[in-house]
């Protein structure tokens, strides 16, 4: 089996069935990486341009890595960040708890609606890189040093960034709440 790396510059020498063996070996972990930042729905579009940027820049792509999975991820995050500039701010949105409180008759729900907001807001809180790279290394199953590669930044740089937000998040009010056993 032909490495990321081989059949990238076999397509850059004229095999385009090289690339499209890249795209289907990665398709499903990008397309799952973009629905969950941007829904399912925005995704499917958004993947096809990945797929476009990642083929036009494949000349730049460092076959010195065997595995393009980072590489692809960088990619969408690139394609990811020119949609967010491209879409008009929105008005905040109003307080999800206070309506599930109203007309949620489960309590567990309300307390996962809770739960789900209060990791949100903590996560928000996080810096950008310090987000993205915890993102990569916990949600899309990367090592530190390809989340490093993915976001164009030294591995070491990465390793700082994940612990300061993991770091930042054990500290945080919101998951201190959690975390703490209630006492009755």
């Amino acid at each position: 089996m032909s490495s990321d790396a081989e059949l990238i510059g076999r397509s850059l020498s004229g095999d385009t069935d090289a690339f499209v063996e890249v795209v289907s070996r990665h398709e499903t972990a990008i397309g799952n990486y973009l629905a969950r930042r941007v829904g399912r729905q925005t995704a499917e579009d958004v993947l096809g341009e990945v797929w476009v940027a990642a083929f036009e820049s494949r000349a730049s792509y460092d076959r010195s890595y065997p595995e393009a999975r980072p590489w692809l991820y960088g990619v969408a995050l690139n394609r990811l960040r020119r949609l967010w500039r491209s879409e008009p701010a929105e008005e905040p949105a109003s307080d999800i708890t206070r309506l599930a409180n109203e007309w949620d008759p489960w309590p567990e729900v309300d307390a996962r609606v809770d739960t789900q907001a209060l990791l949100r807001q903590a996560l928000a809180r996080l810096k950008p890189d310090e987000r993205e790279v915890l993102g990569l290394v916990a949600w899309e199953d990367l090592t530190v040093a390809e989340a490093g590669r993915a976001l164009d930044m030294p591995a070491g740089t990465a390793r700082r960034l994940l612990h300061q937000a993991r770091k930042a998040l054990r500290d945080a009010p919101e998951v201190v709440a959690l975390l703490q056993v209630p006492t009755t």
